[in-house]
């Protein structure tokens, strides 16, 4: 009987056990949640005191400089700037001294520009009449020491070549006309009258008026073919042409100055470079045209304009020239 009733005492203290274990289950599924913790406020943060500045007087070696000063929350982080680049600036080079120019050389030559409607060239310009009829061709002029023209040497037409005589008329018996260009000099001569009488009337007055020379007069120069020297004796070139005004005044005579090494060409030297002086019992012509002048003169082209060339003045010539004005 003892065993079955310490046996029921166990069963009873195990049911016990498990009845009170579903008792203590239910009370924590079934009970109410517990309430939520409040909140605290977080502690503001205690304010940094700076530290009072530094006085003027003190060095910046004295005031204590933080290794790491703190940084405030709100500060921004600010990144480092890029480097840019800049060229190096150019070494500025000192310009160099002004020098002053020498003085431009003398000039050699002086040039006079002559009118074409007023200036014509005189070998082979035909000779009419009054009545506008051609007799002939001038072929050459002759001047006195002064270098005066005194006559005209023409070349008297024949029949077709055929009696061609040269004969010499005074100067002062033509007119000259660069407008006409198919006879630019007139001999006036009577109507009807032969051109060879009037030449020998010429001849017979000479003998006893002396400013109208006759032919044989051995104080005339006659310009074409005749050479153009200096004073020393140097040759220039040779007299191929005069050009002469409407006022019957020669304005230049046309040289050619070329030779068998130089290149043939022609100048036209002003009349005021050009001397007639007596030589050998003759007139001979000579001017002062160097070889650097020539060289440096124009050349001569009958369908240009024609520039006369003469020496450039010296100075004391220019300023004789320059007081008789």
């Amino acid at each position: 009987m003892s065993g079955g009733s310490s046996r029921q005492c166990l069963i009873g203290r195990i049911l016990l056990v498990l009845l009170l274990s579903m008792l203590a289950g239910c009370s924590t599924w079934f009970a109410p949640p517990p309430a939520p913790e409040p909140e605290q406020p977080a502690p503001e943060p205690a304010p940094v005191e700076e530290p009072p500045p530094a006085p003027a007087s003190d060095t910046l070696a004295s005031a204590p400089v933080a290794a790491n000063p703190p940084r405030e929350a709100s500060e921004p982080k600010h990144t480092a700037p890029k480097p840019v680049y800049r060229p190096a600036p150019k070494p500025r080079v000192a310009p160099p001294p002004t020098q002053t120019p020498p003085p431009a050389p003398p000039p050699l030559i002086s040039l006079r520009a002559l009118a074409a409607a007023d200036t014509h060239g005189l070998l082979d310009a035909r000779v009419q009449r009054p009545d506008g009829k051609v007799i002939g061709r001038a072929i050459d002029m002759f001047v006195d020491a002064a270098g005066k023209p005194r006559e005209m040497l023409v070349n008297l037409a024949g029949f077709m070549g055929i009696g061609d005589r040269k004969m010499r008329f005074p100067w002062v018996d033509f007119k000259f006309d660069a407008a006409q260009k198919k006879a630019p000099i007139t001999l006036a001569i009577p109507p009807g009258e032969a051109p060879a009488s009037a030449s020998a009337k010429q001849k017979d007055k000479a003998a006893g008026k002396p400013g109208r020379a006759g032919a044989e007069d051995a104080h005339l120069l006659g310009m074409i073919d005749t050479t153009a020297e200096r004073r020393n004796g140097t040759r220039v070139g040779r007299v191929v042409d005069v050009l002469v005004d409407n006022r019957g005044e020669p304005q230049a005579a046309v040289v050619d100055v070329g030779s068998l090494i130089h290149e043939r060409r022609s100048i036209a030297a002003d009349w005021s470079a050009l001397r007639f002086v007596p030589k050998d019992g003759a007139l001979s012509l000579q001017t002062d045209l160097s070889d650097a002048q020539v060289n440096a003169a124009p050349p001569y082209l009958p369908s240009q304009p024609v520039r006369a060339v003469s020496p450039a003045p010296t100075n004391a010539a220019a300023s004789a020239a320059s007081a008789t004005r």
